[in-house]
């Protein structure tokens, strides 16, 4: 009986679980760990957001007989140099944008004000549950529209949190860049024979997968940046380039991205005059599809292809665990998941096919 796969899975889960509870049950030790891991996580994911992007162009460098030390620093050199070129050109725009926008909040809060009590007004028309539900959060909307000054100074303080992490950003990258090689032949070298090789192979596979993803993501990412900028300019939206940048930072989150993108540009819209509202939605809904049916599949291709409904459970599931941070996480950890998954189902197969193949 434990030969069987069900039982070594059901050992496996157990196991788990036992493990699981034990930490969480002396978690007060590792409260000095945790507080280091959450130091570095956001500069290493950054770190290594980075490598994958550049890595090519490092490999790229190396196969033209160039140094290590001179390949880093032309990619690290090249990095800065987009930094720059994407200062100096949308910067200021951006700038005048955001300025603008504080300089309007006012005017838009109060829009938004008039438009949540039309809407209330008609609470007669709907029925009793829903009319209960807008009476309690007309009080909710009126306390946290007060709160916008605090909104504001918490942005202002993450913003320079954020800035003095970034800072730690390069050394993760250079490390990256300089050892990454170094990790697959480290932790294969704990094991021997057909077990080292698989454990290649399937760090091999994860690799790539991490690679595709990241690398996919953001350029689709930036795809319907574009996309919507050129829409918000065609029909003369306010606020168009800062607007179609929420949009390609937000679409980074997957199925959600795209509403929480068209919130912001609908709100603008309804303030500048209330049709636009309804070509935002058109643009935002014809970007989402182009997206979804022509660039995604073909840059992604079928190595992440999974079912949105998959989607949907993993981002709801991952939302309550970990917040943004699990939304954000959830598909790249579940493709990870999978790989292996996929390797373990590989590697148990060619076990069997080998025990049971007839000796001729």
């Amino acid at each position: 009986m434990t030969n069987k796969l069900w039982f070594q899975v059901g050992v496996g889960i157990i196991l788990t679980l036992v493990i699981i509870r034990l930490f969480i049950e002396v978690q007060g030790i590792f409260d000095p760990l945790f507080i280091i891991a959450g130091t570095i996580f956001v500069p290493l994911l950054l770190g290594g957001v980075l490598f994958y992007l550049t890595r090519p162009i490092l490999n790229f460098l190396m196969k033209r007989k160039f140094p290590k030390w001179a390949a880093v620093l032309t990619v690290l050199l090249a990095i800065v140099l987009v930094f720059y070129l994407f200062y100096i050109m949308i910067g200021p725009i951006v700038t005048d944008q955001i300025n603008a926008l504080v300089d309007n909040a006012p005017e838009i809060i109060e829009s938004v004000e008039e438009y949540g009590q039309y809407i209330f007004d008609q609470r007669d028309r709907l029925p009793d549950s829903i009319e209960e539900q807008l009476e309690g959060m007309t009080g909710q909307i009126g306390d946290r529209l007060g709160d916008v000054g605090g909104w504001i100074l918490s942005f202002i303080g993450s913003f320079v949190s954020g800035v003095v992490t970034l800072v730690l950003v390069p050394f993760f990258l250079v490390y990256l860049l300089v050892d990454h090689k170094k990790f697959v032949p480290f932790v294969s070298g704990f094991f021997s024979g057909e077990r080292k090789r698989w454990i290649r192979k399937t760090l091999h596979d994860i690799d790539e997968t991490l690679q595709a993803y990241i690398q996919g993501q953001l350029f689709v990412s930036f795809l319907v940046g574009i996309m919507l900028l050129i829409g918000y300019l065609i029909i003369g939206l306010d606020y168009a380039l800062l607007l179609a940048l929420i949009g390609m930072a937000t679409n980074v989150i997957p199925f959600l991205g795209p509403y929480i993108a068209v919130i912001p540009a609908i709100i603008i819209a309804l303030v500048q005059d209330p049709i636009m509202a309804v070509y935002v939605a058109i643009i935002m809904l014809v970007a989402q599809q182009i997206e979804s049916n022509f660039i995604t599949p073909n840059v992604m291709g079928k190595s992440l292809d999974v079912h949105p409904l998959t989607v949907i459970t993993l981002i709801l599931a991952a939302g309550n665990i970990a917040g943004l941070w699990g939304i954000i996480l959830a598909i790249p950890v579940y493709a990870v998941i999978k790989t292996i998954a996929k390797n373990i189902y590989a590697r148990r197969s060619e076990i069997r096919n080998t025990a049971t193949r007839e000796i001729e």
